[in-house]
């Protein structure tokens, strides 16, 4: 209790209310514009961070998050194109009843159901959190690596339909962990006589290029116009979305519920879990010919699912200092500057902090109620902003970030390399979250892999000798083996043309 109460007297003081608040404006504006990620706007918001306090530089992560996922959803509603890549899922049935005249009950119902499944994954976040914590102060480097290895298989897996892709994805985020001195020997490795790459390729010049360079160079290429926004319809709309949450209240409580589990998930994010959320909707539905022509059960079960999610990345961001998704990610690294180091201790270490961040996320996520009254009037002139006009100040803010990291303009460097190479990925379709999971978690598979096998004399079936590592190990052994056996299973056993019980069919 008397940690409960200091931290809320962190989170009352004025400076960290204000941070709040205006990270949630600003979310909400980078959201609202087609193509700008949530992860976008947290990354631009990291050189802020350097002059706020601990808990005001958490603070405007968590609340710029929760309301551009949200906030996503409004371009997607009005022009078809989704804000944020969480909001693709349920766009078809959000514009058609936009174009029916329901787009205040589409933002509403945005609003409202984002932060029901905040609010569910914060709840779930704040019970499971201190648990897993007392649990994973047992860990040692073995389960460690495994923990790490199983984010990485993760990544892998919620890369999309091509897997090879998404692989080589991973593989390039692995490679660019290893640049820099070798955990074990100090030895230089692919610094090429470079100083500025002996402690390794810094970690967010890289993220802030790898997400804002390749929407800037996407925007200067196809330069912006202004849209037509359809008419929003306000009367009626809070009382018609609380009929539909009476009416699909199992679909909510899904949806949050498989958001905070995938959000959980290293590699899961908050896309992933608005699918998976709507697709689990569809199947359940008595009206499933209904989804994609215009139909609010699934944009229920899909936005609580978003902002669950971004919850649920905490539990292993906080717990274990894995990242559930990029947003976390970024997260994370902003604790690392403010001398905050995540991981089993942070309870004992850092107690007041982290509850102090619990009271954030409900904060945060309750904000949605009267922002989404207000998104409802001011959406239409924030959409007819040319692009134009924001590309500058983009630019500006990542080049800042890139270079304050170290007051050093290798940095720069850095941003500008790593985005680059990031828009010549997406544009050949190849996925970039693999390879930002696999720049923070290679470093710690490698330096658990090393420290285990050392504590083990060189012996690979030590990786398997305490009870959870073991656990954790047969759990990645059966992600990375059941999708082969599948493949010989479908090659070799059950051919094209002849049927898995071995019995021709007849004309």
């Amino acid at each position: 209790m008397d940690m409960f109460i200091a931290a809320l007297h962190m989170v009352i003081e004025p400076s960290t209310l204000l941070t709040l608040v205006a990270s949630s404006l600003f979310g909400f504006a980078v959201g609202c514009l087609p193509g700008l990620t949530a992860t976008m706007a947290v990354a631009l918001l990291v050189p802020m961070t350097f002059f706020m306090s601990p808990i005001a530089a958490i603070t405007s992560i968590v609340a710029a998050s929760a309301m551009a996922i949200f906030a996503g959803d409004i371009p997607g509603a009005l022009l078809r194109m989704p804000g944020t890549p969480a909001s693709a899922a349920y766009v078809e049935d959000s514009h058609i009843l936009t174009k029916r005249g329901d787009a205040g009950l589409v933002i509403t119902s945005n609003a409202a159901f984002s932060a029901i499944g905040g609010i569910f994954g914060t709840l779930v976040l704040i019970v499971a959190a201190p648990a897993l914590a007392d649990f994973a102060l047992d860990f040692s480097a073995y389960e460690f690596f495994w923990l790490g290895v199983l984010g990485l298989s993760c990544a892998v897996f919620v890369a999309g339909d091509d897997l090879v892709k998404g692989m080589t994805s991973l593989m390039f985020g692995l490679l660019i962990a290893t640049v820099g001195m070798d955990y074990t020997t100090g030895h230089p490795r692919f610094t090429f006589g470079i100083v500025n790459l002996l402690e390794g390729v810094s970690f967010i010049p890289g993220l802030i290029g790898m997400f804002a360079l390749p929407e800037i160079l996407r925007s200067l290429l196809t330069p912006g116009h202004v849209a037509t926004v359809a008419k929003i319809q306000t009367r009626g709309a809070w009382r018609k979305t609380w009929e539909a949450g009476k009416r699909y209240w199992g679909q909510m409580v899904g949806g949050s519920v498989l958001g905070t589990i995938i959000g959980a998930l290293p590699g899961g994010g908050a896309d992933t879990a608005a699918w998976i959320s709507y697709a689990m909707a569809k199947k359940t539905s008595k009206e499933p010919e209904k989804f994609g022509k215009g139909h609010i059960e699934g944009i229920v079960a899909g936005s609580a699912a978003n902002n669950a999610a971004l919850s649920g990345a905490w539990i292993p961001a906080i717990v274990f200092a894995i990242p559930g998704d990029t947003i976390t990610a970024i997260g994370i690294g902003v604790l690392y500057l403010k001398g905050v180091n995540p991981g089993p201790t942070v309870f004992i270490n850092n107690g007041e902090l982290f509850y102090a961040v619990f009271i954030v996320f409900i904060l945060a996520n309750l904000l949605m109620f009267p922002l989404g009254s207000l998104a409802m009037r001011i959406a239409q002139v924030v959409l007819r902003i040319p692009r134009d006009l924001i590309l500058p100040a983009l630019l500006v803010l990542s080049v800042t970030g890139g270079y304050a990291i170290d007051n050093d303009f290798f940095g720069i460097w850095i941003l500008l390399g790593l985005g680059a190479m990031a828009y010549l990925m997406e544009e050949n379709g190849f996925p970039i979250a693999p390879m930002v999971l696999g720049i923070v978690l290679g470093e710690i598979v490698e330096q658990n892999f090393m420290q285990a096998l050392i504590s083990s004399n060189g012996n690979l079936l030590g990786l398997f000798s305490r009870p959870i590592a073991g656990v954790l190990g047969a759990a990645t052994i059966i992600i990375w083996t059941v999708p082969l056996l599948r493949w010989i299973w479908s090659r070799f056993v059950a051919a094209p043309g002849v049927p898995a019980s071995g019995h021709r069919g007849h004309e």
